[in-house]
């Protein structure tokens, strides 16, 4: 008698392996399928879409999880997608899901993002990807209600599917289960960061940085977007693709009169 076939089910992060957000994220995946781990040996947030080509990557096997595979990677979230399935699963996941980054990846968030780089890299490989954070930063952060929004979520996604190019950027209130209002479909909210480099002096007098800077909401009172869903205690759910083509921008570049004079 034939038994069903689990869903491969690979695991990434950009806080490390050793994270508690890849330890919640795992739990839940081991309810819904078999498990690779193959995140970063350290943090990674705000690595973006980096690959490592300029030096070695290496990768060690862990025992953290217990679960069908897992290593430790020295290079980005990215890096982790492509050698898990390159080198390691040797086949594409039935799901690729990211986090659960400590911290929001709402709005202009998702371009700096490893979480959400790590589940675009999944769409690129044709991989149906999510990347889920929680609005905490607190290395204690309760997962509890994450966990069952995480497992909601990839259900959906691995009974129907996703469309091709897209993938998943999920985003979580930080509030007990029964606070939370919903998950709400959404698009990105037109927001930036106002940026301060504090210039710092180091022990010889010479300076150096650190980035800092404030979140500027630019549409506020939209209910369209995940800034308004966040702040009024729904989980946000936005299509995020690759293709970062500006396309209604096409027309107005065709009017445009393009010359190449010898």
């Amino acid at each position: 008698m034939k038994t069903e076939k689990k869903p491969l089910i690979l695991v990434t992060n950009d806080d490390g392996i050793m994270a508690p957000g890849v330890r919640a994220l795992v739990e839940v995946m081991k309810e819904l399928g078999d498990v690779a781990v193959v995140a970063p040996d350290k943090a990674q947030s705000g690595m973006g879409h980096a690959i490592t080509i300029n030096s070695t990557l290496r990768i060690n096997k862990s025992n953290i999880y217990n679960v069908l595979h897992e290593y430790s990677c020295s290079g980005t979230p990215v890096d982790c997608v492509k050698i898990a399935v390159n080198k390691i699963l040797h086949r594409k996941p039935d799901l690729c899901v990211s986090g659960i980054n400590h911290g929001s990846n709402s709005s202009i968030s998702v371009i700096y993002s490893g979480t959400m780089s790590a589940a675009v890299e999944g769409a690129i490989e044709s991989i149906a990807s999510i990347g889920f954070s929680l609005c905490d930063h607190s290395i204690d952060a309760d997962f509890s209600a994450a966990k069952i929004v995480v497992r909601s979520i990839a259900q959906n996604v691995m009974k129907n599917g996703l469309p091709e190019g897209s993938c998943l950027n999920v985003n979580i209130p930080p509030l007990h289960i029964d606070e939370l209002k919903g998950i709400r479909v959404c698009r990105q909210a037109k927001a930036n960061w106002i940026e301060e480099l504090d210039e710092r002096k180091d022990p010889s007098g010479n300076s150096y940085y650190w980035l800092t800077g404030s979140f500027q909401n630019f549409e506020k009172g939209n209910t369209e977007t995940d800034a308004y869903a966040l702040d009024n205690g729904f989980v946000s759910v936005v299509p995020v693709q690759f293709d970062m083509t500006a396309h209604r921008a096409i027309p107005i570049l065709n009017q445009w009169n393009f010359e190449i004079k010898k």
